[in-house]
């Protein structure tokens, strides 16, 4: 009885995969071509990732081309990859893609509607690819969000912030709103540090500590030179400001903090003042009041 049940399944089996689902431009549809399809272009995206990800770094890696020009020629091809995968993946299952285009031509007005942000995003990251404002490794601010970009995909984009965290980013954000990228062309940084002095402080120990104390750091660049520069004078203080260039945008917070504890510790040795803030309150005696002045008053007020 197995024996005579195996045909009546094989035959089940043999329906349910020629099962005509719908047709295409006169091409039926089955579950089996759906299943070879979905089967054959998943193996061809795979393919196309292993040869994005490793045999075309390593081929760009020996020809030494820059990391973010690598980056965004493995990602074209890798986009390239796909849609010929897919083109193969139809033609392979017999359906005409000039067929194909007039059905998405159909849906395609229904589905921007509902598929906006996604196209929007989409298009942005293949201009942040070809145009290059934003680079792998660029230290960048998006509203609130300052870190370093690792990673720029179809449809969004990834930054490492300062504290490890992993922010995603649409890719429209970077078309759509302000950007500053602190290493677009030139990865140095010029750092404005404002001091407040004393009125009572020697001017020159003033600035030939801020001078030493510019020198003194390794990480401070000497061309361009550091400058100290009087900025004007405050309520209690002298505006001092001291700018220096470093070489990253990546020690911006480390080098600000040094030259700080550098600046408090070089001024307590010179007996140079950092002042708190001052408030000036003057107090006047009250007026005079002649004596009986209230009294005749609410007389007159009772007498009314």
């Amino acid at each position: 009885m197995q024996d005579a049940a195996l045909p009546e399944v094989y035959q089940l089996i043999n329906e349910v995969l020629h099962y005509q689902l719908f047709s295409v431009d006169q091409t039926p549809i089955t579950v089996s071509s759906l299943v070879i399809f979905l089967v054959l272009f998943t193996a061809l995206v795979l393919v196309s990732r292993l040869v994005s990800r490793l045999i075309l770094a390593r081929t760009l890696r020996r020809l030494k081309i820059d990391e973010t020009k690598s980056y965004t020629i493995r990602r074209i091809t890798y986009y390239l990859l796909v849609l010929l995968s897919a083109i193969f993946s139809f033609q392979f299952i017999g359906i005409d893609l000039g067929g194909l285009a007039v059905i998405f031509g159909l849906l395609s007005v229904g589905i921007g509607f509902g598929l906006q942000n996604i196209t929007a995003n989409f298009i942005a990251g293949i201009v942040l690819l070809f145009e290059r404002p934003i680079r792998i490794g660029d230290r960048i601010t998006v509203g609130d969000t300052l870190g370093d970009v690792i990673a720029i995909n179809m449809r969004s984009t990834t930054i490492r912030s300062l504290q490890n965290i992993a922010i995603i980013v649409p890719n429209s954000e970077f078309v759509s709103t302000q950007v500053v990228n602190w290493s677009h062309s030139d990865l140095k940084v010029r750092l404005d540090l404002e001091v407040g002095v004393s009125y009572g402080s020697d001017l020159d120990a003033v600035l030939q500590s801020l001078r030493e104390v510019a020198e003194e750091n390794p990480r401070v660049m000497k061309s361009p030179p550091p400058e100290v520069l009087h900025r004007g004078f405050g309520d209690s203080a002298w505006n001092m400001e001291l700018r220096v260039w470093i070489q990253s945008p990546e020690f911006q917070f480390t080098v600000e903090s040094e030259l700080y504890c550098a600046v408090v510790r070089k001024f307590r040795e010179r007996g140079v003042e950092i002042p708190f803030p001052q408030r000036d309150l003057h107090v006047r005696s009250p007026l005079p009041v002649p004596i009986g002045s209230g009294e005749s008053g609410d007389a007159r007020a009772a007498s009314a």
